[in-house]
């Protein structure tokens, strides 16, 4: 009787692991890829329960009936009847046949017929949920070689079906004569398919194979995506994927515009342990280069190209190194066709090398800058060629643990070498024969900067906090522009400054600082608030800065110059390290912030700047005018300063604005608020800053931002945005869409309208995309569709 047992415990055993040999659900059929006795664990404890055990020696046929359960290797059996034949090998589980396996994956049928190696097999009224909510079903299956599985008159879906009506069809689901799972290829075919949507057939699809989705790495076609555009007229996209090996892989793409032609595409990518790159590389002979508008670059060639490549290593757990660049054969072929991470208006070629420890920085950068305009190189407004080469930028910052006289040490190392084949200026003025802004001379420029910086705090008995500050820095300047261009703007007047006599070839300065700073908070507590006021005095003392009045010096990082409560406290307040601040300074303002009992916090700032000794070097001439109208290049600056508000119900409100000194009007102000409101979340944003002609914008800018967003329900949502320049009364960019998304399947579309400020040309564009989990996504990439006016 024992031996019986042994051999039914076999039996069953194999018939509790039916459903790897069977299994419908395409991610546990990858895992198995056929199974044989082999695979099964050799030390494994059974546990069999059932009303009776017929032993039939006649018929050389074990039996377990009556509420069979069976527990084997953490997978469960559950049947009416299991029969195990030991003259043809076959394991027979009959009735209610339910298989939880142990990685979660329910399995039922009617009957579950197999061999006891598993190489054929039979399923009759099968059904599958898997762990992963995806769900099959089948009149029947059949298995055989012990790699073939075939699923007659089957059905696939990756949505959860409806608890309250069970028997609703679901938003989509594939339905096939025939479903065949290939062990060894790893693919599923669908023959005489249909593709239905909320149960209404949408597509009849007579042949269709795909990868197993457990496969990450698939040779094969991918999902196609469709576009449209008035100069490339309609397009097609198909993708084929290469899974050369588990490190390296490549997709060729084809792509056919109605308008130009045929576009081929090719992406390599390999990882190793410490890293990745990719190179790609695009090609199209454009049939009708007359399809753009005269004089663009679109329209001056026909043959068209490009090759990019990525990458970045870990060459240990503190340093990285990486590139990213691009060589194409005019400066707009990538932005025009849309090559996916190639297509921004300002493609940023660089080569790098980083290290971070602790709070130790080291960068160093070679940088080229490629702006993909479609207008002529000839054009005036053509910017590309204006463009420099930086070679290299290195930045290095390096604070020592330990304290240094009881305070903190910093040290900063930076050095930018730059070369500029054209020069780069407007005539804002509108004077032909005049440059009023110069925002990089042709030639090379190059800068070294070293500097160090000290400062400790005290608090006093009384609450007040000093904090003492010694810095120290020099630089060392080189500058060979062209002779042509020198020789050509010696005539020309800066704010009426002469600019030939100024250019030199090298320059040399330094600069040192004594600071100090006092703060004092002061604590107001009630019942239902508390408060803190923060009065705030700075005083910098320094010569002036050497050359300050001379405009030879480049001034490529330092063109921004934003005054605002954000940089009132800041030592140096240019943007970079080509200007330097000089002279005497003080910042003097006051902070707030509170704290309320229903959950509101508020903070603000308010102050103003002085210049107390030494020349301003914010009046000082410069290449870019870059202190004009900065509401610094008076002695006595502009008052900036800021509130904000926040709730915890999700609203906020923030405002900071920059007022005239003596008259009060406001030169500069931003407003952002956003809240949220049951299914409504928007936020509206208005910014405004004055006329600063000098600095190249004449007239003011007022602009107002809305972006809104509703959830109609579980699944529905929808989404507005728009921005409108209120002085040119433009609505320079709106944006609407709606978007369905559910465990299974999203979709979304969109409409954008653009408007240029000057000439009023829109342009439209539409996009949608729609995503069925675990088969793939269709549609198209932002901006495919679009059309101008």
């Amino acid at each position: 009787m024992s031996a019986r047992l042994a051999h039914l415990m076999g039996a069953t055993a194999l018939a509790t692991l039916c459903t790897y040999a069977l299994l419908p659900q395409v991610t546990a059929l990858a895992q198995t890829g056929g199974l044989d006795v082999s695979d099964l664990p050799q030390d494994a404890q059974m546990l069999l329960t059932a009303d009776n055990l017929i032993y039939d020696n006649d018929q050389s046929t074990i039996t377990a009936a009556g509420g069979v359960q069976i527990e084997y290797a953490g997978n469960n059996l559950v049947a009416d009847r299991v029969v195990y034949d030991r003259a043809t090998s076959r394991v027979v589980a009959r009735g209610r046949v339910q298989i939880i396996e142990k990685d979660g994956n329910k399995i039922y049928a009617d009957e579950i017929d197999v061999t006891d190696d598993f190489r054929d097999g039979f399923v009759n009224a099968l059904r599958v949920e898997t762990v992963d909510k995806t769900y099959f079903a089948a009149e029947s299956a059949e298995r055989s070689g012990g790699r073939l599985t075939t699923f007659n008159n089957g059905v696939y879906t990756a949505c959860e079906p409806c608890r309250d009506k069970p028997g609703k069809p679901p938003i989509w689901q594939i339905k096939a004569q025939k479903i065949i799972w290939n062990g060894e290829s790893k693919t599923v075919r669908f023959e005489r398919s249909r593709f239905e949507f909320f149960g209404m057939p949408i597509a009849y699809l007579p042949y269709l194979e795909v990868a197993d989705p457990t496969v990450k790495r698939k040779t094969g076609f991918l999902i196609p995506s469709a576009s449209y555009n008035d100069e490339l007229g309609f397009g097609v996209s198909v993708p084929y994927y290469l899974a050369l090996s588990p490190t390296y892989d490549l997709t060729v793409t084809g792509t056919y515009y109605t308008n130009q032609g045929f576009l081929g595409e090719a992406e390599w990518r390999q990882r190793f342990d410490n890293g990745q790159y990719s190179v790609k590389i695009a090609g199209i002979k454009q049939q009708d280069p007359e399809a753009w508008s005269p004089n663009t670059v679109n329209g001056s060639e026909d043959g068209r190209g490009m090759i990019g490549s990525k990458g970045q290593f870990r060459v240990n757990p503190r340093w990285t190194f990486g590139w990213d660049v691009l060589a194409q054969t005019d400066k707009n072929f990538s932005r025009t066709y849309g090559i996916d991470g190639f297509s921004d208006t300002v493609q940023t070629s660089q080569l790098y090398l980083t290290g971070l420890d602790d709070r130790n920085f080291f960068d160093l950068r070679a940088y080229h800058f490629d702006v993909q305009e479609d207008v002529l190189d000839s054009s005036p407004s053509a910017r590309d060629d204006q463009q420099p080469w930086v070679l290299p930028s290195f930045d290095y910052s390096y604070t020592p643990d330990m304290s240094v006289a009881g305070g903190e040490l910093n040290l900063d190392i930076n050095v930018q070498n730059i070369y500029r084949d054209q020069l780069s200026g407007r005539t804002v003025s509108g004077m032909p024969s005049a440059y009023e802004r110069i925002d990089g001379m042709d030639g090379l420029a190059s800068r070294m900067t070293a500097e160090a910086e000290w400062k400790r705090s005290f608090v006093t008995s009384g609450g007040l906090v000093v904090t003492p500050l010694l810095q120290a820095r020099g630089d060392a300047i080189y500058t060979d522009y062209d002779a042509t261009t020198v020789n050509g703007i010696t005539s020309f007047e800066l704010n009426g400054t002469p600019v030939g006599s100024d250019m030199r070839s090298s320059y040399y300065r330094y600069m040192a600082t004594a600071g100090l700073e006092a703060r004092w908070p002061i604590l107001f507590s009630t019942t239902s608030a508390s408060h803190v006021l923060e009065p705030v005095a700075q005083i910098f003392v320094r010569p002036d800065a050497p050359y300050q009045d001379k405009l030879g010096i480049p001034n490529e990082d330092a063109q921004s110059l934003v005054f605002d409560a954000t940089t009132l406290f800041e030592r140096d307040k240019f943007s970079g390290y080509d200007r330097i601040e000089g002279g005497t300074r003080a910042n003097v303002g006051i902070r707030y912030s509170g704290s309320f009992a229903n959950g509101w916090t508020a903070q603000g700032l308010f102050g103003q700047s002085y210049q107390i000794a030494g020349a301003n070097p914010y009046a000082a001439p410069d290449l870019v005018n870059v202190g004009a109208y900065s509401g610094l290049e008076t002695d006595v600056s502009d008052f900036v300063g800021m509130i904000g508000f926040a709730s915890p119900g999700g609203f906020a409100f923030s405002a900071g604005a920059r007022f005239d000194e003596e008259t009060f009007d406001v030169r500069r102000t931003d407003l952002k608020t956003a809240a949220t409101v049951g299914a409504v979340t928007g936020s509206l944003q208005y910014a405004y800053i004055e006329a600063q002609p000098l600095y190249g914008f004449e007239t003011d800018r007022q602009e107002v931002t809305g972006v809104a967003r509703i959830k109609f329900d579980e699944n529905w949502s929808g989404f507005a945005s728009g921005t409108y320049d209120i002085e040119s009364e433009t609505v320079v960019k709106n944006d609407y869409g709606f978007s369905y998304g559910d465990e299974c399947f999203i979709y979304s579309m969109t409409y954008s309208r653009s408007e240029n400020r000057v000439t009023k040309e829109t342009d439209h564009s539409f996009g949608f995309r729609v995503s069925l989990r675990t088969i793939g996504d269709f549609g198209t990439s932002s901006g495919d569709f679009g059309s101008s006016f």
